[in-house]
């Protein structure tokens, strides 16, 4: 996408996570439906961002650190409005929409030239392995801040001291029970992002895997979360 849009995508984010923090600190209604819409507003002109760069540059634009961190930055969007219009939980924008911006701002900075694109990347499984990959990465992002406000909630519990978090965040059951979906859809993408991964591979270099460093933490991340799900 444009770096002018990116760069108005990424004042929305903003807003919405400075809107969702509003509203958790003052639980007053007009900050979370003003945070949402801007999210929303976000999402829209990222999306347009993302179709118009794959229109002028000819492939899905996620070859690059520019391109990825934009893209997962409109998938972390994407996939908390969902939970949150799902779940009815706005309280969990002051925890996710932060990491929008974060990554959106980073790639705000990156060189976003449109380059030809390289032989080993010319494959339809790249794109398929890559959206793959970070729409799981968002899920697991909302497992995230949904997990650090599973964490407030239980140390106020235990110290039997509720205080005012205690009553804006969701109760720990239904916090686990978030986590737990999460855990559920962000796992089978990211298997299936690594078995595309592999035949992209086998498609770009002649091997399915070779244990370079990225194939390797890919395996260990796999293996932590196959024993979180299951354990």
């Amino acid at each position: 996408m444009h770096i002018s849009l990116l760069k108005v995508t990424t004042f929305f984010y903003l807003a919405g996570a400075f809107l969702y923090l509003y509203f958790i600190v003052t639980l007053k209604e007009r900050g979370a439906r003003l945070g949402r819409m801007s999210l929303l507003i976000g999402v829209i002109l990222h999306a347009a961002g993302f179709a118009l760069r794959y229109a002028t540059a000819g492939y899905t634009p996620v070859t690059n650190l520019f391109e990825s961190l934009s893209f997962f930055a409109l998938s972390i969007a994407c996939v908390f409005l969902v939970v949150e219009i799902r779940y009815n939980m706005r309280t969990l924008g002051a925890f996710v929409a932060p990491l929008a911006f974060v990554f959106s701002i980073f790639a705000a900075f990156l060189p976003g030239e449109i380059a030809e694109l390289a032989p080993a990347l010319n494959s339809y499984w790249l794109p398929v392995h890559v959206l793959l990959l970070f729409v799981g990465d968002a899920v697991f992002a909302v497992a995230f801040g949904a997990g650090i406000m599973y964490l407030l909630q239980e140390k106020q519990v235990k110290r039997k001291k509720m205080g005012a978090i205690f009553k804006r965040l969701p109760s720990l059951d239904v916090l686990d029970d978030i986590n737990y979906r999460c855990l559920t859809i962000g796992f089978p993408l990211l298997t299936v992002g690594i078995i595309t991964g592999s035949i992209w591979a086998e498609y770009a270099w002649g091997s399915y895997w070779s244990w370079d460093p990225k194939e390797t933490w890919s395996l260990i991340t796999w293996l932590l979360y196959a024993a979180l799900l299951h354990g």
